[in-house]
């Protein structure tokens, strides 16, 4: 499970849930590839840029959707 507020663009995409709240890695990714256009890249962490490396690996058959 991943914590959004643990990433700082991700908990920013999670505007309408809680934060805090643990999401499924499949969830994580589908926010980031439906709302790609509004996540500042300048400001993903590395350790973020990992995280999404890792969910398209994993959940997007190697394929980011945005």
């Amino acid at each position: 499970m991943i914590v959004p507020t643990e990433f700082p663009e991700l908990a920013a995409l999670v505007w309408n849930g809680d934060p805090d709240r643990p999401m499924h890695p499949r969830d994580a990714l589908t926010l980031y590839e439906r709302y790609w256009r509004f996540v500042d890249r300048d400001r993903l962490t590395d350790r973020e840029t990992t995280l999404i490396r890792r969910l398209v690996a994993d959940y997007g058959r190697g394929q980011f959707l945005a």
